[in-house]
């Protein structure tokens, strides 16, 4: 029940603050007595630290620091009722200075060209993209204690900020819950006569919880960036990829649930509609696959669903089956009603014919596909349109399906010292009038993209400008 409050309040102060009306004061107000100013204090930083993830901790300290005090002087019960108001002004007037010292956003000018009501929303709208790559790296148990001693306080509010900053597209639930555990965690191992058991219990506690907080976060990253239809095809590629020989049949409807879990959870306060909801989808995915394809079997032999999800998502890809080479759809079927779905089984073809290929070359296929299908369909003659595309597709697709899977399956196969090693020989046999330093920056470029872009859950919006 606490949680479930706490999450109405940070609704209410993440969305509301800004609006400077009566009933929003008093909601927020309502809730802040509720919680009291520490609790209060403690969802601020985690809700500002999502918002602007690339924010600094003193960017964010200042921020915290600004909303705490306004609900702290107008929620008093001697507050005038314009107090809220007036504060919530003043803040928009802040932010909009060119010396502010809150976090900065590309937007933010934008906004500050309007004034009072539109000018709070417009700003309390903003949010930064998320970090590429979580950046929060958890210190020895010895470190945290020794943080912990030093400054309690100041140890949370850190551990807060770097959390849910690299986290910052877990749901708000998931996020509440780890921290909130963790912080226990370190309170209780710290003071405790043996330290090095108490932390090696408890993280064994939290595994589940730690493994849904980086899984949801990668999700709902990848769903935020590509949107309900391409994260189902993202999905099934990558499915296709770890178990080449099942069917569409058998793995479409699972990527479509795996996409409507997210869009239901990402954004939702439900307090555990991830966890739920990602359970029933991996008892899904067990049920349909585990009979036929023995990895699939072994990840599934786990009573705890989520720590299996995570042990499907994880699996590397499979060496590719012999399979006949894949049917291309017609120009009558591209632009039929079901033309986007004729794109996607033929793109899942060539994802589980080429298993190393990662998921920012697939995603770029598909964008590629939708935007020819645009442009054709809707031209006075659709068939010529197409067979001009196709006519180009099969000039430039085979040498860039083959470079891309070639660099993804030698990173995935070799130790990383070989993989540059071999590049290395690649590049200065097929450019051999290449000045050493444009060597060495194409083989830095490269070896850039694989190690980001080649694993699993690789940053979406990094590797897609990458590729």
């Amino acid at each position: 029940m606490k949680t479930a409050v706490a999450l109405l309040l940070l609704l209410a102060a993440a969305h509301a603050l800004h609006r400077g009306r009566a009933y929003v004061r008093e909601k927020v107000c309502q809730e802040y007595r509720m919680l009291g100013k520490e609790n209060f204090r403690t969802l601020t930083i985690i809700t500002n630290s999502r918002k602007y993830s690339n924010g600094t901790f003193e960017e964010i300290g200042h921020l915290v620091r600004e909303i705490v005090s306004l609900a702290e002087t107008c929620c008093a019960d001697d507050a005038d009722p314009s107090c809220y108001d007036a504060g919530s002004s003043a803040l928009s007037v802040k932010s909009c200075r060119a010396d502010s010292p809150f976090p900065p956003h590309p937007g933010t000018a934008e906004c500050c060209t309007h004034e009072g009501l539109e000018r709070k929303l417009c700003l309390a709208a903003l949010r930064h993209p998320p970090q590429p790559l979580p950046r929060y790296v958890q210190p020895s148990d010895q470190e945290l204690c020794q943080a912990f001693r030093r400054d309690p306080r100041e140890f949370a509010d850190r551990f807060l900020y770097d959390y849910a900053s690299s986290y910052s597209q877990a749901p708000l639930p998931v996020l509440l819950s780890s921290t909130r555990t963790f912080l226990s965690v370190v309170s209780t191992c710290c003071i405790s006569p043996a330290p090095t058991a108490c932390f090696l219990k408890e993280k064994l506690q939290r595994k589940t919880l730690s493994l849904l907080t980086l899984t949801s976060h990668r999700a709902c990253s990848r769903f935020s960036a590509y949107g309900k239809d391409k994260v189902t095809f993202s999905y099934l590629s990558s499915l296709a990829q770890k178990v080449p020989t099942a069917s569409f049949e058998d793995l479409f409807p699972l990527a479509e649930n795996a996409a409507e879990v997210f869009s239901q959870c990402c954004d939702s306060v439900a307090e555990d509609c991830m966890q739920e909801k990602l359970s029933e989808h991996t008892a899904k995915a067990c049920a349909t696959l585990s009979a036929q394809y023995g990895r699939i079997a072994n990840c599934c032999k786990g009573k705890n669903l989520i720590e299996n999800y995570f042990c499907i998502r994880a699996l590397p890809p499979a060496p590719a089956p012999k399979l006949p080479e894949a049917l291309e759809p017609t120009n009558k079927e591209l632009c039929g009603n079901e033309g986007a779905l004729q794109a996607t089984r033929f793109l899942f073809e060539l994802a589980r014919r080429h298993p190393s290929l990662p998921d920012a070359a697939l995603a770029k296929l598909y964008d590629s596909a939708g935007k020819v299908r645009g442009e054709c369909c809707s031209a006075k003659d659709p068939s010529a349109c197409l067979d001009s595309k196709h006519k180009q597709m099969k000039a430039e697709l085979p040498p860039f399906l083959e470079k891309a899977s070639q660099l993804c399956g030698q990173y995935t196969q070799l130790n990383f010292l070989d993989f540059k090693k071999r590049l290395q020989e690649s590049l200065t046999q097929t450019m051999p009038e290449a000045s050493p330093a444009l060597l060495e920056q194409l083989l830095e470029q490269r070896v850039s993209f694989a190690s980001t872009c080649c694993p699993p859950g690789a940053p979406p919006l990094l590797c897609a400008s990458k590729v």
